[in-house]
């Protein structure tokens, strides 16, 4: 991994409030794991963006080094790594990932 792919995480992390690093798209997730989170902002109408990591290899791998987090998705919220599907699923049924937005001031709510 190189340098550049840390430098290009880093600044898409830093100027998304919410990112999501997924396999596919929102609109055609490619594994059931990021079909969820991804329902999960929607149905919260967060916005959001998201980053196909099947589309760069180098962000595929990357993104694993960067958190220390060996699976994807990933949720970022204001810089912060969230955690991959298990988390975000807790945390949206127990009401702490609103409880997060709440804090961080994203708004949700709105049609995604």
């Amino acid at each position: 991994m190189t340098a550049g792919v840390d430098t290009r995480i880093k600044n898409e992390i830093e100027s998304n409030d919410v990112l999501l690093f997924m396999k596919g798209t929102p609109e055609a997730p490619q594994c059931g794991f990021s079909l969820q989170v991804a329902q999960i902002l929607n149905c919260l109408g967060v916005r959001y963006k998201s980053v196909n990591v099947l589309a760069d290899p180098e962000i595929r791998e990357g993104i694993k080094h960067y958190s220390n987090w060996p699976t994807i998705p990933q949720l970022y919220v204001k810089n912060e790594f969230i955690g991959g599907c298990d988390i975000v699923r807790e945390m949206f049924q127990s009401g702490e990932l609103t409880a997060l937005f709440d804090k961080q001031g994203i708004a949700y709510g709105q049609p995604a």
